[in-house]
């Protein structure tokens, strides 16, 4: 056996390199690969609530709700699919509003305090 280590001094040299070296790559590898893991589990449904969000708030301004029925239309129409109401007079209100403005703001008196 120890003519063995003579001969292969640097074959044994390498061997035990190999086996202190090669565990702590292996074990960095196996954190790192796990944190991977665990984040991409946090990450995941943090994403599908974003998209989630997203979707809603782009459903939400598609929604038309007839002011005579109550009735909650989808898309771009432009009538009540209930009563037959012009869904656009409601815009058209909105619009009168910021035509004159000076109906919608509000006049303070200053005075002055001795």
């Amino acid at each position: 056996m120890i003519s063995f280590l003579k001969i292969n001094k640097t074959l044994v040299i390498y061997c035990l390199i190999l086996l202190i070296v090669v565990p702590f790559i292996g074990f960095n590898f196996f954190l790192k690969f796990l944190g991977n893991i665990l984040f991409l589990i946090f990450l995941i449904p943090l994403l599908i609530f974003l998209i989630a969000l997203i979707s809603f708030n782009s459903l939400k301004s598609k929604v038309n709700i007839c002011e005579q029925c109550g009735n909650i239309s989808l898309g771009k129409n432009n009538t009540c699919i209930n009563c037959g109401a012009d869904l656009d007079s409601k815009n058209s209100k909105n619009f009168e509003n910021l035509t004159n403005p000076s109906e919608a703001t509000i006049e303070v008196k200053a005075e002055e305090i001795n």
